[in-house]
């Protein structure tokens, strides 16, 4: 009994900590250690602490006998949603839902040990995907969405072995959890049989969570002191998730909907299946000088593993389908670091970020997402040779998405996202001992 209880337990104080808006194209988040000054340009390659065995496990052997790493990246987006000519038909909603975008947190650490000159094991723990927007209410777009927040944490041991003083290969495995809330407005129109009267609304909750594993690899190819050429992959995770669907009503009439709703099997178990993208990354940080460095990072996403997502009761009947539809993406990074002095260096670093959508009919009000540039700066200061500093700052400049979505007995949401991107402010800390 006790074991059951602290497995249930441990994913709900993990999450806790691990709520996030996403910092990345689609609802991923980069921000899993050091480099944010860089727009985590070299991500898989410059292996400067722990935290590289989320980009690239191989990057351990580059590290001190043990290095313990950790840090916090605070991020905020701002979607604001203007009207063009939606017809939600279901029932009476007025409003443009504010500000959509929520703050999130997003924690994470590393533990990196060489059990020989060689050989190293290491641990990792982070949230590599997450996502919230919360609409005021009533807004136009209740049918399809009024808040939508999924978190994950994922928990990361690898292990590290170099071959020879220019080759090392590492791999490691996941245990991941998944956790998501979606916050919507039901109405008559959406189970037809039920009839009663226009404008009556109820609200439902779905909320569904699942474990799963998956694992990673890397290479790191370090062929004179000055150049190191980092690979790594991140599989794919599928889930298959359940959970529970509530339904409330809103007083009145609604209430007398909300009965019928429930009778109809609306309301209890829910499962749906979905398979979070695979990640590859190559990367290089290159040596200019004693003072110049420069970092590249080429990322590719695998979100058409996300297509359309149906959710259905546990008793067979069909609940609803979310039709997001995403395509593949790309991020292109490049950085610099400038060593001001022994013990201080300046970052920059710039990045393109395109979308998983693919157009506004395949745009979700849960998830207004548009391509986006990265531009970052930070500092690292090394007090000793032993402990590591990272402040960083960036924006996100996320362009104006146009939404013309429509779900049957949910009615179409057309209009423009105003977003005046995402602020992401981040620390690190790292030990060596």
């Amino acid at each position: 009994m006790l074991h059951k209880l602290s497995m249930k337990l441990l994913p709900a104080l993990l999450l806790a900590g691990f709520s996030g808006s996403a910092s990345a194209a689609g609802f991923s988040l980069f921000s899993q250690g050091s480099g944010l000054g860089n727009a985590y340009a070299g991500s898989a390659a410059k292996s400067s602490d722990a935290s590289t065995i989320f980009y690239n496990p191989a990057g351990m052997t580059q590290l001190q006998a043990r290095e313990v790493s950790g840090g916090l990246a605070l991020a905020r987006p701002i979607f604001k949603f203007d009207n063009k000519n939606s017809q939600v038909g279901v029932f009476d909603a007025a409003g443009d839902g504010g500000d959509a975008g929520q703050w999130g947190a997003v924690p994470n650490g590393a533990l990196s040990w060489a059990l020989n000159k060689d050989l190293y094991v290491g641990v990792a723990i982070g949230a590599p995907f997450g996502q919230k927007t919360e609409y005021d209410i009533p807004w136009k777009g209740s049918a399809q969405s009024n808040e939508f927040d999924i978190k994950t944490v994922n928990i990361n041991p690898s292990i590290a072995y170099r071959v020879n003083e220019m080759f090392s290969v590492g791999a490691g495995f996941s245990w991941q959890h998944l956790a998501a809330d979606y916050y919507k407005r039901l109405s008559d129109g959406t189970v037809p049989s039920l009839g009663g009267p226009a404008g009556a609304g109820v609200k439902s909750h779905l909320s569904l969570s699942d474990d799963a594993w998956g694992w990673n690899i890397g290479v790191l190819f370090t062929p004179s002191p000055s150049t190191k050429v980092g690979l790594s992959y991140r599989s794919s995770i599928e889930y298959h998730t359940d959970g529970n669907n509530y339904i409330t009503g809103t007083g009145g009439l609604s209430d007398i909907v909300a009965a019928r709703v429930i009778a109809a099997g609306r309301q209890g178990g829910a499962e749906a299946d979905i398979e979070l993208p695979a990640l590859a990354i190559l990367s290089v940080a290159q040596k200019l000088s004693d003072k110049w460095e420069l970092l590249g990072d080429v990322s590719w996403m695998g979100w058409s593993s996300i297509d359309e997502v149906p959710i259905n009761m546990k008793s067979g009947i069909p609940l609803l389908t979310l039709p997001a539809k995403f395509q593949d993406t790309f991020r292109f990074a490049l950085g610099t670091n400038y060593s001001y002095s022994d013990s201080l260096t300046l970052q920059f670093g710039l990045a393109y970020d395109n979308s998983p959508v693919k157009n506004a009919e395949t745009r979700l009000s849960a998830m207004p997402d548009n391509d986006r540039i990265w531009i970052a700066f930070g500092s690292k200061w090394k007090p000793d040779r032993a402990q590591t500093v990272e402040l960083g700052l960036m924006y996100e400049y996320i362009k104006d998405a146009k939404i013309n979505h429509f779900e049957p007995g949910q009615g179409r949401l057309n209009g423009e996202y105003n977003s005046s991107g995402v602020w992401v402010f981040g620390g690190q800390y790292s030990l060596a001992f």
